[in-house]
């Protein structure tokens, strides 16, 4: 077993811990109420209003921490459990879901960047590569697609990195700056976004491994 599979391997492990305790975070948050007793969705709409948006609609999408932000639909889409909960974690997680809306309306490069990787990463697969090493003598070009591809998918994970760190970090500002959150409230919002946007750097740290252990192929070859 070369070094290149077990750094996979311990990636993975951490990755299953980082998403155990994010779940765990968001549960145990999901539970405190606010005094406001505003909802996921009357926290990010005021964010967006506050922040000169209103053009960007929010709904709600089925499942859990499903939410995100659609740059083409102008939506910012939230979870069943987050869109009508006045919990701390629905707070948090609409308010980063709007950082997305904000950093579009200023045109943030990071996230234009990753929007353009959208459609190439939407392309790329494991299974190129795969059968490339096994027509790697016969069929060598198909192989370096696949790597193409995999080198694409971890250029979109890094890119994605300060994304979501800094959606984070707007929501934050808004959050506290608005006194939508005080005191303990805001500090467990934070903490529930960070260990969000640990499993955005572990995803990073695993696309980069990956694209390490099929570089090895070409090494060994």
């Amino acid at each position: 077993m070369n070094a290149e599979f077990l750094l996979i391997i311990a990636i993975g492990i951490v990755g299953f811990i980082v998403q155990a305790k994010l779940q765990s975070v968001f549960k145990k948050y999901s539970k405190v109420m606010f005094p406001g007793g505003l909802t996921g969705r009357d926290v990010a709409e005021r964010m967006l209003h506050d922040n000169g948006i209103y053009d960007v609609k929010v709904v709600s999408t089925p499942g859990h921490l499903t939410d995100h932000y659609n740059p083409a639909t102008k939506t910012v889409n939230l979870s069943e459990s987050v869109y009508a909960s006045n919990s701390v974690a629905a707070a948090a997680v609409a308010a980063h879901e709007c950082g997305h809306a904000v950093q579009h309306a200023k045109e943030y490069a990071p996230l234009k960047l990753r929007s353009a990787l959208v459609p190439v990463v939407s392309f790329s697969s494991q299974w190129v590569v795969i059968a490339g090493i096994l027509m790697m003598k016969t069929f060598p070009a198909l192989f370096w697609v696949g790597i193409a591809m995999i080198a694409a998918s971890a250029l979109f994970s890094i890119v994605t990195l300060p994304v979501e760190y800094n959606a984070s970090a707007r929501a934050m500002q808004w959050l506290t700056g608005s006194y939508t959150l005080r005191g303990e409230q805001a500090a467990q919002a934070e903490e529930a976004l960070s260990w969000a946007a640990r499993t955005y750097l572990v995803a990073a740290l695993s696309a980069i491994a990956t694209l390490i252990y099929y570089l090895g192929f070409a090494r060994r070859d």
